[in-house]
């Protein structure tokens, strides 16, 4: 091949990868690569703000995880039980904070012992040692050096916490949905979706259409459906993982009418657009 076929080729493969495409809500599939992996990248179009002090104490998992670190730090390190959970004495405090809440134990369905018994509490523990903000040695938890400096910093507490629970939390660990990447995958772009149609109230399958539209891929990744169709399936899958047990967490939606099997409403929230700024397919940072 001479080099000036390879240099038209070369050009038409860029002109068509800076295209936007209609399923990607006008992205291209070079943003959509850096939306996929490097979310708050120099050259992504997803954004993380700095805001004021009082908007990051509307950010529920931020304040729990700094809840936990604070603990941990004033007793220099934490004993765990013997089975590496968090004393049920820690437990109990932290969730009465009321920084999250558990669906079944607010409304009796089950009650609080051990941190097993509350998802929220667990996902902090688990987000605070893979994040590199704690190390546990001989069954004792204790703050890194990372962890005392990026604490005291709410931008790149946030941050780090971002990128861990999109990144290494594994998503499927609370539900039944299957090993997959439903929901996970693409996460950033689901705060697109937000950025975009979040002013209106509307059904999480509006979002979950649009979302495995982007990704059809994933629409066959669930297990066998329990009620319904495949794609209801995946859809239900998309919206706990995304809505429920993500976007809620930080504080960026309002969630209406949470009963089983029923459509959920879903609103971007004022702090959203505080907190996340999505920049049009072409226009750079």
């Amino acid at each position: 091949m001479n080099d000036n076929l390879k240099n038209q080729i070369d050009r038409l493969m860029n002109e068509r990868n800076n295209l936007g495409i209609p399923e990607f809500e006008g992205y291209s599939p070079n943003e959509m690569e850096y939306i996929l992996y490097d979310i708050f990248g120099e050259n992504s179009p997803v954004h993380l703000l700095k805001m004021t002090e009082p908007d990051y104490k509307k950010v529920p998992l931020l304040n729990q995880i700094k809840y936990l670190a604070g603990l941990i730090d004033s007793q220099g390190e934490l004993k765990m039980t013997s089975k590496g959970f968090l004393p049920v004495k820690v437990v109990a405090d932290i969730y009465q904070q009321g920084f999250l809440k558990d669906e079944f134990i607010e409304v009796g369905i089950s009650k609080l012992y051990k941190e097993a018994d509350s998802l929220t509490v667990n996902l902090t523990r688990i987000l605070l040692e893979i994040s590199g903000l704690a190390k546990r040695r001989k069954n004792k938890l204790s703050l890194t050096k990372k962890g005392k400096t990026i604490v005291a910093d709410d931008y790149e507490l946030l941050l780090l916490i971002f990128k861990t629970f999109g990144t290494k939390f594994n998503w499927a660990y609370y539900d039944g949905y299957g090993q997959n990447n439903i929901g996970q995958m693409g996460f950033g772009f689901s705060m697109v979706l937000l950025s975009k149609y979040g002013n209106k109230r509307r059904k999480d399958r509006f979002y979950a259409d649009k979302y495995f539209e982007a990704f059809p891929q994933l629409i066959n990744a669930t297990n066998i459906p329990r009620y319904g169709t495949v794609q209801d399936e995946a859809a239900r899958c998309y919206s706990i993982r995304t809505f429920d047990r993500f976007l809620d967490f930080f504080g960026l939606i309002e969630i209406e009418q949470r009963i089983w099997n029923e459509p959920k409403i879903i609103r971007k929230t004022t702090l959203f657009d505080r907190m996340i700024k999505c920049t049009p397919h072409g226009k750079g940072v």
